[in-house]
């Protein structure tokens, strides 16, 4: 058992930090006060081939491992959790359904422009009455000779606005359930594909969330992916490589919180000394960097059992859920270890507590998690 980092892994995080401290951290607040999209960031982690690290270089990805993968997310989130996220949906469950499920002609098509940056990616399961209930879900696809017609309606897709391809899930089946759902590739652009206006969020909002309708959107037979009626399993074993990148930035968030806390209490004096001085501040951050770590070591043991081949649904929920409301807490103390400052806008401390609390919510709520780990226990 070893817990050291290997040289390419150290090497990651020094390069991916080095790229944050100069591209990322500058905009960070203006990213998240305008909820802009940081589109020149992104053109410059395609660049940095940073978009589709965990897939291989004959798809147009970086040859790496899911670890590496997810130290990326960590730091990009330690900067921006807007940008972590951003890179997160395209490559956890986007690129990686259509790595695992696609064919080769498809891969072609569609993995190797989304690994190489040229193209975003997005991921449309959840409907307004239908979110952790699948089997709710009304969009149906009908296949008409050599074409799927796609109806109805997606909700709270993130980078929908921006993304060159989005993986549909769509009802062929409705008296299957769950068993009836099916995944489909819509390219943007599609006739009968309209995205909605962008959902003003609490956090990170440079991250574009929106709506997404389908009216008689026609698209290829060959845009099927994986079989028809595979949908939901598709969509599954994409949300579990999903929560490892979650937790990753989770973890991030995290670790900012701690940093800002830190900083904070050796510069802020009150009663003629620095306030890290005081033992409820010192045991405050005691427990911030025992969490900090305990997630990381959670979100890492996930990512080494898929790079393992080992099953890791249950790693995976464990560290999101761990992770994500280690975040919440370690955010709300250090807004409180700021006191007033900690309040106000433009402080980043102000900035993590809101894009802290998401985690807790998307690819799968702490009460699904909690679900989800119980499910593997007792089987």
């Amino acid at each position: 058992m070893n817990f050291q980092l290997s040289e390419e892994h150290q090497l990651i995080r020094h390069s991916v930090k080095e790229f944050c401290d100069k591209y990322v951290s500058p905009i960070a607040d203006q990213t998240d006060q305008e909820a802009r999209f940081p589109a020149e960031t992104i053109k410059k982690l395609a660049e940095q081939e940073w978009l589709g690290i965990p897939f291989p270089v004959e798809y147009g990805g970086g040859g790496g491992d899911y670890l590496s993968y997810a130290i990326v997310i960590e730091e990009l989130s330690r900067a921006c959790a807007t940008t972590g996220f951003i890179v997160e949906v395209h490559t956890s469950v986007t690129c990686y359904p259509l790595y695992k499920f696609g064919t080769e002609e498809q891969k072609r098509k569609y993995l190797v422009p989304l690994c190489k940056g040229e193209i975003l990616g997005s991921f449309a399961l959840t409907e307004p009455g239908a979110g952790t209930d699948a089997a709710a879900a009304t969009t149906t696809a009908v296949l008409d000779g050599n074409q799927w017609v796609l109806n109805g309606s997606k909700i709270f897709i993130s980078n929908a606005p921006v993304a060159g391809v989005i993986l549909v899930f769509a009802m062929t089946d409705k008296s299957k359930g769950t068993r009836g759902i099916s995944a489909f590739i819509v390219p943007a652009g599609t006739p009968g594909l309209n995205i909605g206006r962008h959902l003003n969020k609490m956090g990170i909002r440079g991250s574009l969330t929106a709506e997404v309708f389908l009216q008689d959107c026609r698209i290829p037979k060959e845009n099927l992916l994986g079989e028809e009626g595979a949908g939901f399993r598709i969509a599954m074993m994409a949300l579990d490589c999903g929560r490892i990148g979650i937790a990753a930035q989770a973890l991030g968030i995290s670790q900012a919180a701690l940093d800002e806390s830190i900083r904070y209490s050796k510069e802020r004096v009150q009663f003629g000394k620095p306030i890290g001085a005081f033992q409820a501040i010192q045991w405050m951050m005691a427990n911030m960097a025992t969490e900090v770590e305990a997630s990381r070591f959670l979100t890492y043991h996930a990512a080494w059992c898929y790079d393992q081949g080992k099953p890791f649904s249950k790693e995976a929920a464990m560290a999101k859920l761990f992770s994500s409301e280690t975040a919440s807490r370690q955010t709300d103390r250090a807004v409180q270890i700021h006191g007033g400052i900690g309040y106000i806008k433009g402080t980043k401390v102000e900035r993590l507590y809101r894009d802290a609390k998401i985690t807790e919510i998307y690819e799968g709520t702490s009460e699904v998690m909690r679900m989800v780990i119980a499910g593997n226990l007792l089987r």
